[in-house]
């Protein structure tokens, strides 16, 4: 695809993920569309951090996923939708389920039939291994069962049977890329790599929830070219495509080897207030990336450790924008 000659929307583009491939799309020389929240003080989230060059040739757009009209105008004349944008913090859903279920779900709605009635190219639409739940074998492929242990997994399995739902009855081109956890700078700070680093740099210990649990790892860069190979790919309609690293790591294990990286000793305390319910606790995730392979001839190129020190590098940089002492929700 030449990316030089396509009109990309980006929903969710002031996030962490968005972020990035909002930048990594302006370098591949699509003309960039970025939908962002509303916000009184006109902020584009994460997208403030990109060089002024690059931020420069992306045309902001603020809104709501919820306004059908501010979508319909978003998606008005473009010819790849990356749909990105939802409320993606757990804590926050148990707290704020309904609002998760509606900016996650009829944003997704909104979304699709906006791309229906423009007839755009592609969309390639944002799930999340969350909807996986714990697993029930490993490595987890695509036909491991859903299960909504939390208000935002639930909202994010709804939003992925409406995308499947779009393409099977009205022949909509959606894909659903489905990444597993995903780290790297400009992460925010509810994220349990960026907690680990932050306060791992100014302290001798680390306050972290479940420690025992298992992740799957994907540094953004790696994430974001699987983002482009979907969309690139004719083959990928209609399907759903896990992007992780087939390579599963403990939360405890992480934080030893950011203490390691940073050459420190850390005590790692659990705290109550960032422990998920019991039966709400994801307890192991670990992908297999086999159509990844087969269908975008991807595999990830960034080892574990060699994108913990790129983070590190950019948080020690970035340390003021953070406070590695507050819990995040």
């Amino acid at each position: 695809m030449d990316w030089t000659e396509k009109r990309v929307l980006v929903t969710g583009a002031g996030g962490f993920i968005g972020s990035h491939l909002t930048e990594s799309l302006v370098d591949h020389g699509a003309d960039v569309r970025a939908f962002v929240r509303y916000n009184s003080r006109n902020d584009p989230g994460l997208l403030r951090l990109l060089p002024p060059e690059r931020l420069d040739r992306v045309r902001i757009l603020m809104g709501d996923l919820r306004d059908a009209d501010a979508v319909r105008r978003a998606v008005r004349d473009v010819d790849v939708v990356f749909h990105l944008g939802s409320l993606i913090a757990i804590p926050y859903s148990y707290a704020r389920p309904r609002e998760t279920v509606e900016t996650n779900v009829i944003g997704a709605l909104n979304v699709f039939e906006a791309a229906r009635d423009a007839g755009v190219e592609k969309v390639v639409h944002t799930s999340t291994s969350e909807v996986y739940g714990t697993a029930r074998y490993v490595p987890i492929d695509e036909n491991h069962p859903l299960q909504g242990q939390s208000p935002y997994s639930a909202s994010k399995i709804g939003a992925d049977k409406v995308a499947e739902s779009f393409y099977r009855s009205f022949d909509v081109p959606i894909a659903t890329i489905r990444p597993f956890n995903t780290y790297g700078p400009r992460q925010s700070a509810r994220a349990v790599i960026p907690t680990i680093i932050t306060q791992a740099l100014v302290q001798g210990k680390v306050a972290l929830g479940a420690t025992h649990t298992t992740r799957d790892y994907t540094y953004v860069d790696d994430l974001v070219r699987a983002f482009l190979l979907i969309a690139e790919s004719p083959g990928t309609i209609g399907e759903t495509i896990n992007v992780g690293s087939n390579y599963e790591i403990s939360i405890g294990a992480v934080a030893g080897t950011v203490a390691a990286l940073l050459g420190k000793e850390i005590d790692i305390i659990t705290e109550s207030e960032r422990l998920r319910p019991e039966k709400s606790e994801v307890e192991r995730l670990w992908c297999d990336n086999t159509r990844a392979r087969d269908l975008l001839g991807w595999s990830p190129a960034v080892p574990l450790e060699e994108g913990l020190l790129r983070t590190i590098a950019w948080f020690r940089e970035h340390l003021g924008l953070y406070r590695p002492n507050h819990y995040v929700t």
